[in-house]
């Protein structure tokens, strides 16, 4: 991430306004696989897309997306979604990631959603399914722990 993210009162500002499409555009490697953000229809939390890529085709026999990009958008997916939702602003850093693939992922709009299952003053523990064709059948779900870093005025 860049260096906005260390800017205490730029994360503040669009954390409250819940602006993560800000927070994508300064990640590179999410704006190169095509990662989007929308609030769910439900009014039940972020919706993550994952924009189907040529670039991001593992397997071009059947095709299927690489389980690096899978595995990399469900990681920014719950990142940005626990950035949101934690009680402050916080900088959350991966310590441990598990991730079960379930079905092929074929190269087509893949979704994924997150549910914060526990936050700590200094962990947090994230829950992601993603799914392509039906949210109850997940190509690939995962559960991420992260060590949380405040942010303070002396970072900017």
């Amino acid at each position: 991430m860049t260096d906005a993210f260390h800017d205490a009162e730029w994360l503040a500002r669009t954390r409250q306004q819940g602006d993560v499409t800000a927070w994508l555009e300064r990640m590179p490697y999410a704006c190169r696989i095509g990662v989007s953000v929308e609030s769910a229809e439900e009014g039940d939390g972020l919706l993550f897309r994952l924009a189907p890529r040529e670039d991001n085709i593992g397997n071009v026999l059947l095709p299927a997306l690489h389980g690096g990009v899978v595995s990399a958008f469900m990681e920014t997916a719950a990142t940005l979604d626990l950035m949101l939702a934690a009680r402050e602003p916080r900088l959350p850093r991966v310590v441990d990631v598990s991730i079960d693939y379930l079905s092929t992922a074929r190269v087509v709009p893949t979704l994924a959603r997150c549910e914060l299952l526990r936050e700590g003053r200094r962990m947090a523990n994230v829950r992601v399914w993603a799914w392509q064709s039906d949210e109850a059948s997940p190509v690939a779900t995962a559960r991420l722990h992260f060590a949380l870093a405040e942010v303070s005025a002396q970072d900017a």
